[in-house]
């Protein structure tokens, strides 16, 4: 049985763990508005899994979430782009767009999350 479950954004990526672990490539989820890009690159997807073994799920989703945004960090400065902008949930292909909360899967032994977005040169 995997509970889809939704978490705060903002609240997790205050934390220490984000912090060391995120590179210092601005975020932009949904339709938060940002610069209008040099150049961008688009549909990008990324889906990472985790352990829950010994883990909350909220602790689980928070791994699988820094996961699949520092995978999106690292594939814009791999492409030359500054940026990671529209970034949206995308669990079992289901869009759901947030300026605020994630989406996760979460079971009794793996958690998942998968994002969508596009990678931006931004000015």
């Amino acid at each position: 049985l995997i509970l889809l479950l939704k978490y705060s954004i903002d609240e997790l990526l205050k934390t220490d763990k984000a912090k060391d672990v995120l590179y210092d490539i601005p975020l932009y989820f949904a339709d938060q508005p940002f610069p209008k890009p040099l150049n961008k690159q688009t549909g990008i997807t990324t889906n990472k899994k985790t352990s829950a073994f010994a883990k909350s799920d909220k602790e689980a989703c928070e791994w699988a979430f820094l996961s699949a945004i520092k995978a999106l960090q690292e594939r814009a400065e791999r492409e030359g782009m500054n940026a990671v902008v529209n970034i949206k949930s995308n669990y079992k292909h289901n869009v759901f767009a947030s300026r605020t909360e994630f989406e996760c899967g979460a079971g009794k032994i793996i958690a998942g999350v998968a994002l969508k977005a596009d990678l931006a040169k931004l000015p």
